[in-house]
Order: C-alpha cells, then sequence, then structure tokens
C-alpha cells in the first residue's frame, strides 16, 4: 500500500521557512494551499497523516476530507516543549489528521491509539522537527506494515527515512 506523511510549514509560519512557495504548493499562510495538500493526500495515497498546529485547526478542519471520508484526528502531546515568551499557556499538543490505509489488524497494521506523549526532538536543525517515536506513531496511524511504502512529502531532517529504514515498527 501507499502511504505519506505531511508536514508543511504550518498555517501563518510561512515566514520562518524563508516564504519559499515550491511547486505546485504555493505559500503556507494561505488556507488554499493546505487544502490543496490535503486533497492531494486523501486523493493520492491509501492513507495519509498531516500534521498541524493548534491555532490553525479551526480554519484547517473544514477544509480537510470529511470524517465520513475516512479522515480522523490525533493529537501529540508534549511531554516537554519549549515555552515561548510572553506566552502564559504554553502550547503542548498539535493536532494530526489522518486517514488510516488499513483499519482493521487482521491484516497485520499494528493497533494503536490515536494520541501519543512524548518530547519535542531538540537540536534537529529544523524548526518543527519530529522525534523518532512521533514517526512510529504516524506508521501506527496510518496502518503502515512492512513492505509497503510511505512518501514523506516534507522530508526535512530525514528522520522519518530514517524510521522507516529501520524497518518494523518497535
Amino acid at each position: 500500500m501507499h502511504f505519506a506523511y505531511a508536514d508543511p510549514p504550518y498555517l501563518g509560519c510561512c515566514k520562518l521557512y524563508g516564504h519559499r512557495h515550491e511547486e505546485p504548493w504555493g505559500c503556507w499562510d494561505d488556507p488554499e494551499t493546505h487544502r490543496a495538500l490535503l486533497d492531494h493526500l486523501h486523493n493520492t495515497y491509501d492513507g495519509w497523516a498531516y500534521s498541524l498546529s493548534e491555532p490553525s485547526l479551526d480554519v484547517l478542519l473544514p477544509l480537510a476530507p470529511p470524517r465520513s471520508e475516512g479522515r480522523r484526528t490525533g493529537a501529540w502531546t508534549k511531554s516537554f516543549s519549549a515555552y515561548k515568551r510572553n506566552v502564559r499557556i504554553a502550547y503542548t499538543w498539535e493536532p494530526v489528521f489522518f486517514k488510516p490505509g488499513r483499519d482493521s489488524s487482521k491484516d497485520g497494521a499494528p493497533v494503536g491509539r490515536d494520541h501519543l506523549r512524548c518530547p519535542i526532538a531538540l537540536q534537529r536543525g529544523l524548526t518543527g522537527a519530529k522525534p523518532e517515536v512521533f514517526c512510529e506513531w504516524v506508521k501506527v496511524l496510518v496502518g503502515w506494515v512492512p513492505g509497503d511504502d510511505l512518501t514523506d512529502v516534507f522530508p526535512g531532517t530525514g528522520v522519518m527515512s530514517d524510521v522507516l529504514a529501520q524497518g518494523a515498527l518497535l
């Protein structure tokens, strides 16, 4: 089966990545860019996962494929996270839209949870880099089993590729 994971620049955060507007996507400050990527994932892959920020949830949820078409929402809660200056209540969780390609464990897909609690990745050289255990969780969310492929749409630090190279689920 064919799966994908997308961790694009979060809505309103395009400036953090130098306003690079790679084709075919465009500006990540525009909700329509996120809609186009979500549509692409939904129409191209058997299963997929999409990271977003909690502040963008109200805008992006109506643009995501409907729950009736298999889309669910998971939560990554951060047991350790960075605090931002003058932000009184820290942002310590992130939503993850996902659509399982396998929704049953009968064919070998691992049983898991729609939430993960783990610390953020530190000193990975890229804002928002995900830890290895997060990538393992994404594999569980989509129903990945050895032999499947998983495209990392925004490879960034390459951590998803490293986790996939390890093969079997932890």
